[in-house]
């Protein structure tokens, strides 16, 4: 991948399986959002290629976004916004039900703007199961959030894995965190991956 003819990758290569919980790692300005947009097709690659498997559905939770405190919507409106305009039975049940297992039912109707940060990001959340998306991607979801709310935030995407069967592909700077939640690291840095087992990470690959 090239900007104004500068390379960004020189060699990535990796492969992410069915279930998997893996983290990507890697300093700042070494490509980590670059990788997320070609992965999201929001970018296309200069050369290379990358194929997800045809079943493949995914979603996304982006970094904290700080929400106004006068933010008129609800929780519950909030996550709403990422279904149909005209709701049909079953899409209020699905709504519903993201609510139950993000743990907002009981705080649905408390506005955005009033709603701590990991309440926001798991609004967020909510948002993206709507499509239900068998991979997802946490963008930096947990920075700026406090150890209780990380932990939180977490020990959900935690339960869609092994419940679910989720793909989990979690974007931080937190070592610690990635490595009591994930069992797979990608390790990215002048240009190139490495790929292996979260227990063997020692982050000395600068």
């Amino acid at each position: 991948m090239k900007f104004d003819n500068k390379a960004v990758f020189q060699d990535l290569n990796f492969k992410l399986e069915k279930g998997s919980m893996t983290a990507l790692l890697g300093p700042n300005g070494t490509g980590k959002t670059t990788l997320i947009n070609i992965l999201m097709k929001l970018l296309v690659p200069t050369s290379g290629s990358f194929k997800f498997d045809e079943k493949v559905k995914l979603g996304y939770v982006p970094q904290f976004r700080n929400i106004d405190a006068e933010y008129p919507l609800s929780i519950k409106a909030f996550i709403s916004l990422n279904a149909p305009l005209i709701k049909s039975k079953q899409v209020k049940d699905q709504i519903h039900h993201e609510l139950e297992e993000t743990h907002l039912l009981d705080i649905q109707n408390t506005r955005m703007g009033e709603a701590s940060g990991g309440q926001k990001q798991r609004a967020y959340l909510a948002q993206a199961l709507l499509d239900n998306p068998n991979m997802i991607i946490l963008d930096e979801a947990t920075a700026s959030l406090d150890p209780v709310a990380k932990d939180e935030l977490m020990k959900l995407i935690q339960h869609l894995n092994k419940e679910h069967g989720m793909t989990v592909l979690f974007v931080t700077h937190d070592v610690p965190l990635a490595r009591k939640y994930m069992k797979e690291y990608l390790y990215l840095n002048h240009g190139t991956v490495k790929q292996g087992k979260m227990s063997e990470f020692e982050g000395d690959y600068e």
